[in-house]
């Protein structure tokens, strides 16, 4: 693999066992034990690290608007229920 692509041909083994080449690891940050996350995304394998998916969930939902809270509203729900359950 040179410097400017970050590409490489990889072969399938038997019981369906991919060997990601250390070039490959390195840019990826990839290290021994890491704990790898497999999905398929328009027809592609895309393998990310556990960590990574964890930071960009958190920068997702860290934009939404809180213009109002779910846990407010379950709890005036209850607090509904409660009362009707005494009268």
């Amino acid at each position: 693999m040179n410097k400017w692509s970050k590409s490489v041909e990889v072969h399938l083994g038997r019981q369906g066992r991919l060997v990601i080449p250390i070039a490959l690891r390195q840019i990826l940050g990839f290290e021994e034990g890491d704990t790898l996350v497999a999905r398929e995304e328009a027809g592609r394998l895309v393998l990310e690290k556990q960590e990574m998916v964890k930071q960009r969930l958190k920068a997702r939902f860290a934009q939404v608007p809180k213009t109002r809270s779910l846990v407010d509203e379950l709890i005036a729900e209850r607090r509904e229920a409660a009362k009707r359950e005494e009268e």
